[in-house]
């Protein structure tokens, strides 16, 4: 779904309350037609909104959207799969488990905050 589809939405939802506006149509079919015409503008743009969201988080050589890592159950190959970590931050990663919140791994000394501003997107924290 792209902005020219929303553009679509929106002005398909203009005409059709000026339309109905102009025509015969009793209130109650103008309120329908609105109400039609307004429920398709709300499910274009929802997904406009995913799919922004999703080309968002996607990675910077357009792979298809990674899934974030839980950080106290990921295996050290998928720790290792994360930008800037290496299999050895990968063990203190794991070492230092559990973790309440992502923000530990800078507050416990295991990242830096410029190696945890490259990660902070990809990782969850549960419990």
């Amino acid at each position: 779904m792209s902005i020219r589809h929303i553009g679509g939405g929106l002005l398909a939802l203009l005409l059709g309350v000026s339309a109905a506006c102009s025509s015969n149509q009793s209130p109650d079919q103008i309120r329908e037609n609105t109400a039609k015409a307004t429920e398709t503008l709300k499910r274009d743009t929802k997904a406009v909104a995913e799919g922004v969201k999703e080309g968002l988080t996607r990675d910077k050589d357009g792979d298809r959207a990674k899934a974030a890592i839980d950080i106290n159950k990921a295996s050290k190959s998928d720790l290792s799969s994360l930008p800037g970590i290496t299999s050895e931050k990968a063990d203190r990663i794991i070492a230092e488990r559990p973790y309440a919140a992502t923000h530990q791994l800078v507050s416990r000394n295991v990242l830096s905050a410029g190696e945890y501003s490259r990660v902070q997107d990809r990782v969850v924290v549960t419990r």
